[in-house]
């Protein structure tokens, strides 16, 4: 029945049988066919119909509208015997009629405008007027029909989703705009926390950007939570906060990390004072020399113009005397308030009751009004002129304080005597007596002739405080003794040493801000500083500022405390390995004394955190590799003088190897006992004459 020609409705389901064919096999073929009616081929291609016998498929569904109108198969066929036969049946698609049918996806449009189409007609669907879509109703459902010219109608439901566009700007929910926080806050210490919010997603938590444009330094931001905190210190008296201690700080928000819409506040930051600095005077140690049976009640010194106290705002500025003592101290009077020290009291050398009270070492405090009190000690020593009566000869001490500090060979004081012997006699000078220790015989040496003292070893303070030296003066025929008293003023010449200074530790990813990290303590002391002079500062290794001292001054012993949280998922924190580098320092600003940079002593420990990411968490790496270089000796047909150099180079060595050989068995033939030589033969000739053996003639 191939070929043919038959038709089929658009539209029709699949299994319909289209048309009817026969096969007819060959005699010669008994067993029937090896390759049954199959479709190879079709024009246009489409795998709409099979054959069994041919069938309509439904895949894809036979559309009049949008499928070519007829189709050209080929079917082939083959017995056993080899036979085949190839024969076309075409396929003519007859139109119907139907109702209209909405082409596309109309159960939701995210368009203001939506186009609907049917057939060769288009439909526009417009909005007739603007609205704030954001205040009213965001979904619309529409009911759409469409009808033939025949009568035949079709509805669908047309879903408008109202997309919302960034058109509005965020705006600041956070009211207030001014703030204060003392001074010497350690980094991380939370000063605002800076909220806003997106009219474009009103009901929706929406990601805002937070940043400062201001140029000052003193503070930083949360880029995703507005959390304003301590960048760096923070000093009240640093000469720019001493003169305006308000800090103005621009604070910007914006909806995309790049453009879109953005808003600006401005805050303001009021630094307050603190009670952070103890007086100052200088100089520290005063040197006055006064005559015996000085007035009674004479004004000796003004101690308030030697004394002043940095911090800003009273009362962390005001400040008092007390305290006074020392050795004699109960013939000095001072006034707590004015600083000023009066005699109260005649002082005769000649008294024996006064034996010994040439020097005079007095302690003055010098202590803050407001808590917490700070203080300094600074020392007035008195020389006195001391009349001896050993011999008609004045012998006149100027001796000053060594310190730590004073390198060795330097002059430290100097003493005089006079002879009122006419002519006067050359005096020479020694010291007889004191100015050892355990370690050192002679810590002191003077000129024999000038009366010069000169330190001749190093002076600690946290081993001996004070010398007690015995001076002689000689003329040769009389001696004199002063006694001398040299005090070592403590300066800060140890560094803190902390334990531990060093440690490893782990922490999780979502540990809790405020935390003490694995209950870390660390703990230092110091020869020469006071427990409350400690400074913590985190000065490397510290990215975006987690991690944080507290006490972050003022005691000997601190917590490591987690200062803000992670965040690895916005990319705002990217290492996981936290190498800290801690710096302790005994300033504290608590002595008044030696506040220089040099004389500040720093002590470190070294801190490993690793943080444990949750096991949601993918961990970006970057993937290495391994270069592997391999060497392999390959002949080349183009390298011919190969072969030809390695076969001329053997037969030189074996040449040479024979020649060697034919030299060896020469020489050991030569060497050979005659018994193993070659014998010549001789051929015996008779000349004509014979001789007698026994006869000699």
């Amino acid at each position: 029945g191939l070929p043919a020609t038959t038709t089929v409705e658009e539209n029709t389901p699949a299994g319909v049988s289209v048309y009817t064919f026969n096969v007819t096999v060959s005699p010669l073929s008994s067993e029937g066919v090896t390759i049954y009616p199959t479709i190879i081929n079709s024009n246009p291609l489409t795998k709409a119909f099979d054959i069994t016998p041919v069938v309509t498929t439904g895949n894809p569904v036979l559309d009049y509208e949008t499928m070519p109108k007829s189709f050209d198969l080929q079917i082939f066929v083959e017995d056993t015997s080899g036979r085949t036969d190839l024969n076309t049946l075409t396929v003519q698609v007859q139109d119907k009629n139907e109702p209209p049918v909405f082409q596309g996806n109309m159960a939701i449009q995210s368009k203001i405008m939506v186009r609907i189409y049917f057939m060769h007609w288009s439909f526009y669907l417009l909005t007739v007027g603007r609205e704030k879509f954001h205040s009213v109703a965001t979904d619309y459902f529409l009911n759409i029909t469409v009808t033939d010219p025949e009568g035949l109608r079709s509805t669908k439901t047309v879903n408008i989703n109202i997309i919302n566009t960034n058109d509005e700007r965020p705006y600041f929910t956070t009211k207030q705009r001014i703030y204060q926080i003392p001074e010497e806050q350690s980094p991380g210490t939370v000063v605002a926390n800076i909220t806003a919010k997106d009219p474009d997603d009103e009901d929706f938590p929406s990601r805002l950007f937070y940043s400062i444009q201001s140029s000052e330094t003193y503070f930083s931001i949360n880029p995703l939570t507005g959390v304003v905190q301590v960048a760096r210190r923070i000093d009240r008296e640093a000469l720019s906060l001493r003169l305006n201690p308000n800090i103005s700080v621009i604070v910007r928000v914006e909806d995309s990390p790049s453009g879109g819409q953005a808003s600006e506040m401005e805050i303001t930051i009021i630094i307050e004072d603190l009670n952070d600095n103890p007086p100052e005077c200088n100089p520290s140690t005063f040197r006055e020399e006064r005559n015996e049976n000085t007035t009674v009640g004479i004004f000796l010194l003004d101690l308030r113009n030697f004394c002043k106290d940095i911090d800003v705002d009273p009362p962390n500025n005001l400040f008092n005397f007390t305290g006074l003592s020392g050795f004699g101290s109960n013939k000095f009077a001072l006034d707590s308030m004015s600083g000023r020290l009066v005699m109260t009291e005649s002082i005769d050398l000649e008294n024996p009751a006064n034996l010994g009270a040439e020097i005079f070492s007095l302690t003055v405090r010098v202590q803050d009004i407001a808590w917490p009190n700070y203080s300094s000690n600074f020392i007035k020593v008195w020389y006195e002129q001391i009349l001896c009566t050993s011999f008609s000869s004045k012998f006149k001490m100027l001796i000053k304080y060594g310190f730590f500090f004073i390198s060795a060979g330097s002059s430290i004081g100097k003493v005089n005597a006079r002879d009122k012997d006419w002519p006067p006699s050359v005096i020479t000078y020694s010291i007889v007596a004191g100015g050892g220790t355990r370690d050192y015989t002679n810590i002191f040496w003077i000129n024999p002739t000038e009366g010069d003292v000169k330190i001749l070893a190093r002076l600690d303070y946290e081993t001996t405080q004070r010398y007690l030296l015995t001076v002689q003066a000689s003329d040769q025929e009389k001696t004199a003794t002063v006694s001398v008293t040299v005090n070592v003023l403590e300066v800060n010449d140890e560094e803190p040493v902390c334990s531990p200074n060093f440690y490893s530790f782990q922490i999780p990813v979502s540990l809790a801000v405020g935390t003490n990290i694995n209950g870390f303590r660390i703990v230092c002391q110091d020869r020469d500083s006071d427990p409350r002079s400690f400074r913590y500062f985190i000065n490397e290794g510290n990215v975006n500022n987690h991690f944080t001292f507290s006490p972050s001054a003022g005691s000997n012993t601190s917590r490591l405390i987690l200062a803000s949280r992670f965040d690895y998922d916005s990319g705002f924190d990217t290492n996981w390995i936290y190498r800290l580098r801690v710096y302790i320092t005994d300033d504290n600003l608590l002595s008044a004394r030696d506040k220089t940079t040099d004389l500040i002593k720093t002590g470190t420990v070294t801190l490993s955190i690793r943080i444990i990411p949750n096991p949601t968490t993918v961990i970006t790496t970057t993937p290495g590799f391994t270069l592997v270089t391999k060497r392999e000796n390959l002949y080349s047909e183009s390298a011919w003088y190969v072969p030809f150099v390695i076969t001329l180079g053997s037969l030189l060595l074996f040449g040479l190897l024979g020649y060697l050989v034919l030299l060896l068995a020469k020489c050991v033939c030569t060497r050979c006992p005659p018994a193993c030589k070659k014998m010549t033969k001789l051929n015996t000739v008779f000349d004509g004459e014979a001789r007698d053996p026994g006869n000699k003639k």
